[in-house]
């Protein structure tokens, strides 16, 4: 499985983005997709998932704000994030495990895209 993210920017406060993960090799309709963030000197930090079924989870700090969707039949999965804060500066990563059909937010990701980097600015 290939994961190619795209779709990061400057942007300011109170604005939004849309940031898009491509999957290769294995369709979204199987396997769980999550946004991973880490802002420099802090550690990665689960932002959104959706599973295979399109049931979608969110970190308490972004729920209401970002939006996790997916396209089937173009095999990507989307992060459409509003109302943008300075916090959420960082480098945005797609991930995918190796297992289909599981999901758990903490579980183990083996396929990681290349991040886009989201600074927004107060």
């Amino acid at each position: 499985v290939q994961l190619q993210a795209s779709g990061g920017g400057l942007v300011q406060a109170g604005g939004s983005l849309r940031l898009s993960c491509a999957a290769s090799g294995r369709s979204v309709s199987a396997k769980p997709v999550a946004w991973f963030r880490q802002a420099p000197g802090k550690e990665r930090e689960f932002v959104a998932g959706i599973t295979w079924t399109g049931t979608r989870d969110y970190a308490d700090s972004v729920r209401g704000r970002f939006t996790i969707s997916r396209d089937i039949a173009q095999n990507t999965v989307y992060l459409q994030m509003s109302n943008l804060k300075s916090k959420d500066t960082a480098v945005y990563h797609c991930a995918a495990p190796i297992r289909d059909y599981y999901y758990d937010r903490t579980m183990k990701y083996d396929y990681w895209g290349q991040g886009t980097q989201v600074t927004v600015s107060s």
